[in-house]
């Protein structure tokens, strides 16, 4: 894979999540753009340079990394985590303290209101969703959806979220 970054964002030997699941980084190396071969671009699943060029993001006068990566054997913790659709006594107690945490950070209750807004719509869009359990800014909403999303209770979908087979089951099992 190629990014252009004003410096290096991972670090070889780490594994980061991303849309295919966990990927290990072998190597970062910086690269000139006039260094890219034909195969380089197509390893990288473009079939010019030039399209690969065209598809950049970042800043055009950022250094250009080669980044040379493999998908990882391990599952993605919080996908295995979000799959759970049993939980027990002991589950359910440290997740009503992780949610009381996040709702003392933020000084209100959200956490119970915002999965049920995404249980009772999902797939909204994140726009249309946030309002609903009282958020009034949209990056806001999503950043706290990330952090639902990090304890295994929501999944993201190309548009909104959805609660997992946990975030349901945690529902269920604390009905007020």
């Amino acid at each position: 894979a190629f990014r252009r970054w004003r410096r290096p964002q991972v670090v070889a030997g780490r594994q980061y999540r991303s849309p295919i699941g966990l990927v290990e980084i072998e190597t970062v190396a910086e690269v000139l753009a006039d260094e890219l071969s034909a195969d380089d671009a197509m390893a990288a699943g473009y079939g010019s340079v030039g399209d690969l060029m065209r598809d950049l993001k970042g800043p055009p006068d950022a250094a250009l990394f080669r980044l040379e990566l493999r998908r990882s054997v391990e599952a993605d913790p919080r996908s295995v985590l979000a799959e759970e659709s049993e939980l027990d006594d002991e589950q359910i107690q440290a997740l009503e303290a992780q949610l009381t945490r996040l709702d003392g950070a933020r000084g209100r209750a959200w956490t119970r209101a915002t999965l049920e807004a995404i249980r009772d719509q999902p797939g909204r869009r994140a726009g249309d969703l946030a309002p609903l359990p009282g958020w009034d800014e949209l990056r806001e909403f999503k950043l706290q959806v990330r952090k639902l999303k990090g304890l295994g209770l929501t999944h993201s979908l190309l548009v909104g979220y959805e609660l997992s087979p946990r975030g349901a089951a945690y529902l269920r099992r604390t009905r007020p």
